[in-house]
């Protein structure tokens, strides 16, 4: 299969604009290809860290500059961890993807309990991610040599629209971090967030940063914005659940190898509508009941949806 990355914003459109049966077919057929059998990864997230963050994204509860209602929780000691990975794995997990709600990763004691996390977790057998802000070379090669499997940054969404959103970090930061990590041999996980009052356009443009990479992100998370009460963005409509069904499948057409992650706004999804998006290419959920601070479909209620769907957890 041929991978290309050099597809341009109106390419883009045009695929999110499709009649939504023939963008289906469409990642169909691509996803046939790429994933045969239709294995799905299960990937459990864990909040290590939790609240206080220094930057000022308009959809995060974890910001200081944000009102919300949570409890701000200092970082779990390498043992909790690991015991939590366990757990996770016993029920069915293959990754287990750990949170820092820091603006940068600083050395020190805490990042050096990161590293033993991530060793500890590939010890088990399961790949590790880490999501924790920006990151400097040498702390992307220490992360390396821990064998960390990915590094999560993501782009959340548009160039354009960005600033709407942040502005605490740029883009270019962004963009930089990636690089950093893409340079020390950690693979990808980068994705964004419909639902924050982007446009169509907005979303091809993030989608055609992301496609125009190369390689490609190994991991593409697509979430849908959870609006949390004390957050600016808290009196969002929630998105339409086929909005978020085309942004996997025209991610699933541009990055055919990538894993299309469908992430946060599943709870308020329903049945239908999340098999429509493995259907259209997503072959990665979250698997647990809380993504970072947020809810996430019970264990029990994802096994009977990988069931129905007849999909292989791998």
């Amino acid at each position: 299969m041929q991978l290309r990355h050099d597809w341009s914003r109106q390419d883009v459109l045009a695929l999110l604009s499709k009649p939504l049966v023939d963008l289906l077919w469409d990642a169909q057929v691509v996803h046939r290809q790429a994933n045969p059998g239709y294995r799905v990864q299960l990937a459990s997230l864990l909040s290590v860290r939790t609240g206080g963050c220094q930057e000022d994204c308009a959809y995060c509860s974890q910001s200081m500059h944000n009102p919300a209602d949570l409890e701000v929780k200092p970082e779990m000691d390498v043992e909790a961890v690991l015991g939590q990975a366990r757990q996770a794995q016993r029920s069915g997990a293959h990754r287990f993807c750990m949170g820092w709600a820091w603006r940068e990763i600083r050395d020190g004691a805490a990042f050096d309990a990161m590293v033993a996390m991530v060793e500890g977790v590939r010890a088990m057998g399961m790949e590790a991610c880490v999501t924790a802000g920006m990151l400097n070379d040498t702390q992307a090669d220490r992360l390396a040599r821990a064998g960390l499997t990915a590094y999560n940054h993501n782009l959340d969404t548009g160039p354009e629209f960005y600033d709407r959103i942040i502005s605490t970090r740029t883009y270019e930061d962004r963009l930089e971090t990636l690089q950093r990590v893409r340079r020390a041999g950690i693979g990808l996980c980068c994705g964004g967030i419909i639902g924050m009052g982007e446009s169509l356009e907005d979303r091809a443009a993030l989608l055609t940063v992301l496609a125009g990479m190369d390689p490609h992100p190994e991991s593409v998370p697509i979430n849908g914005l959870v609006a949390v009460k004390g957050t600016p963005l808290e009196a969002r409509a929630p998105v339409d659940a086929l909005e978020l069904v085309r942004m996997v499948a025209t991610a699933r057409i541009l990055m055919p190898r990538s894993r299309v992650r469908l992430s946060a706004g599943r709870q308020g999804m329903g049945r239908d509508a999340q098999l429509l998006c493995l259907l259209a290419g997503a072959d990665s959920i979250f698997y647990g009941n809380a993504l970072l601070t947020t809810g996430n479909p019970a264990v029990e209620t994802d096994r009977a949806l990988l069931a129905l769907a007849g999909v292989t957890a791998a």
